[in-house]
């Protein structure tokens, strides 16, 4: 189990951050967990998460695995971006509260240029999610957001 707190690692804030702890992680890998609590940002009225909020999980999963890896290696962590998601299966149309959920994500392919690809795997009780996130860290990504900025 991995001590670090989740702020440090994530570039989220507050209640954004979704997901409770890192379990463990390595060079390929990381696994994650959290608790549904019935009083999140998004939350349906009977206090369950929509399935569809299981890709922002593997998302700060991913989003941990890089934070990780740059504590681990005395970087700051940066920011990155999800750029998309292929074939994400849910079993499920809701995760209910109190549910005990992990997430592995392993990374299957990752560029110089900032691009990766993580094989995602939700699980819980009865519940079992899978998805293809694709997502881009740049390198030194406060002059990318810059440049972007002043293209527009």
């Amino acid at each position: 189990m991995i001590d670090w707190p989740l702020a440090e690692l994530l570039p989220h804030a507050g209640d954004m951050i979704l997901i409770d702890q890192v379990l463990s992680f390595d060079e390929e890998q990381i696994h994650t967990r959290l608790t549904v609590r019935p009083d999140g940002l998004f939350n349906r009225e009977d206090g369950s998460l929509p399935a569809w909020v299981g890709i922002e999980l593997m998302a700060q999963s991913v989003a941990a695995y890089a934070g990780c890896h740059a504590r681990d290696e005395g970087r700051p962590v940066e920011l990155g971006f999800l750029l998309g998601t292929r074939k994400f299966d849910c079993n499920v149309e809701r995760f209910p509260a109190g549910s005990e959920l992990t997430i592995h994500a392993l990374r299957t392919l990752e560029d110089d240029n900032g691009m990766g690809v993580f094989e995602c795997h939700l699980t819980g009780p009865d519940i079992h999610a899978t998805a293809r996130l694709n997502v881009f860290r740049p390198p030194q990504a406060a002059a990318y957001l810059s440049e972007s900025q002043e293209s527009s």
